[in-house]
C-alpha cells in the first residue's frame, strides 16, 4: 500500500512543477510561496480537532521540519522560474543519492544489491546529464542556465531529503493529520515573517488570483498527505521511498517538451530513463 502511495505523491509532485512554473509567470517567487502555503494551510483547517493532541516537545522538530521546507522551497522556486522545467525534473533526481546517504546514515536502512545498483545508474543518469559525449560546451540557444540556480536545485534536493529523513522520524509518534496541520501553520508563519523582515513587496490580489496558486495549493495537501500516511507505516524505507518519489521526473521532461517547447529534452529523457532504470532497480 505505501508503496501505491508514495507513487502517487511522485506523479503529483511532477504535476506540481508545472504547475509552479505557470504559476511564476504572473507573480513573483515570494507571492506565490506565500500564498500557496496559506492556502493550503486554509485547507487543513477542518483538520484541526485531529491535530490536537501533540507533545511539547515535537513542535520543535515539527518547525524545525518547516524550516527545512522554507529554505528549500524558495531554492527550488528561485531555480524552476530561472532553468527549463525538463532539465530541473533531472537535477531533482539528485536528492535520491542525498536521501539514501541519510538513510543509510541516520536510520541505519541497508543497501542491497539492487539498491547499490539503482544508486549507479542514478549517478550515472545525473553525470550525463551533465556531460553529455560530443556535446558543444554551450548551451541550447536561449537555455544558458546560470550556475548559481543549479547550486540551487541541488541545494532544494539535500533540503528535501532532510525533510523526508524528519518525516519518517516524527511519523513514528505523530499522526498524518497532526503532522500535516502543523508544519504548515509554522511554514505560513515563516513565509510571513520573511515577507515583513525584508520589505517585500507583495502584491496580495494578483497573487490570491492567481488560479496556478489555488491548483499549487490543492496539490500539495493532497500529495503530502499521501506521503505522511506511507510514512507512517512500519514497512516503508525511506531509501526506497526517495527512489519511488521521482517518478515524476518523467512528467515533467514531457512538459518541457510539449508544454514549454524547450530544446534538448530527448537528451533529458534519456538521462530520465537511466535514473527511472535505476528507481526500479533500488524499489526491488
Amino acid at each position: 500500500m505505501w508503496v501505491w502511495l508514495v507513487l502517487l505523491y511522485g506523479v503529483l509532485k511532477g504535476v506540481r512543477e508545472i504547475v509552479k512554473k505557470k504559476a511564476l509567470e504572473k507573480n513573483s517567487t515570494i507571492e506565490v510561496l506565500f500564498m500557496y502555503t496559506f492556502l493550503s494551510f486554509v485547507m487543513v483547517l477542518p483538520s484541526a480537532g485531529a491535530a490536537t493532541g501533540v507533545e511539547i516537545h515535537f513542535f520543535f522538530y515539527i518547525a524545525l521540519k518547516s524550516f527545512v521546507i522554507f529554505l528549500a522551497w524558495i531554492c527550488s522556486f528561485q531555480a524552476i522560474k530561472r532553468m527549463p522545467i525538463s532539465l530541473y525534473g533531472v537535477l531533482d533526481l539528485s536528492r535520491v543519492l542525498f536521501a539514501m546517504v541519510l538513510g543509510v546514515a541516520v536510520l541505519q536502512e541497508t543497501l542491497g544489491p539492487f539498491q547499490v545498483i539503482g544508486l549507479i545508474l542514478v549517478s550515472a543518469g545525473l553525470f550525463f546529464l551533465k556531460y553529455r559525449p560530443g556535446r558543444q560546451q554551450k548551451e541550447a540557444a536561449g537555455e544558458a542556465v546560470e550556475v548559481k540556480y543549479v547550486v540551487m536545485a541541488f541545494a532544494a534536493c539535500l533540503l528535501n531529503a532532510v525533510s523526508g529523513l524528519l518525516d519518517k522520524i516524527l511519523m513514528q509518534d505523530i499522526t498524518s493529520s497532526q503532522l500535516q496541520f502543523w508544519y504548515l501553520f509554522f511554514l505560513t508563519l515563516f513565509y510571513l515573517l520573511f515577507i515583513l523582515l525584508s520589505h517585500s513587496p507583495v502584491n496580495w490580489r494578483r497573487a490570491f488570483g492567481n488560479k496556478w496558486v489555488w491548483l499549487l495549493s490543492l496539490l500539495i495537501v493532497i500529495a503530502d498527505r499521501a506521503l505522511f500516511v506511507a510514512n507512517g507505516m512500519e514497512a516503508s524505507r525511506i531509501t526506497v521511498m526517495t527512489l519511488l518519489k521521482q517518478a515524476g521526473c518523467v512528467v515533467t521532461i514531457l512538459a518541457g517538451r510539449f508544454m514549454f517547447r524547450e530544446k534538448e529534452t530527448s537528451h533529458r529523457l534519456l538521462c530520465a530513463a537511466v535514473i527511472i532504470a535505476g528507481i526500479v532497480m533500488g524499489a526491488m
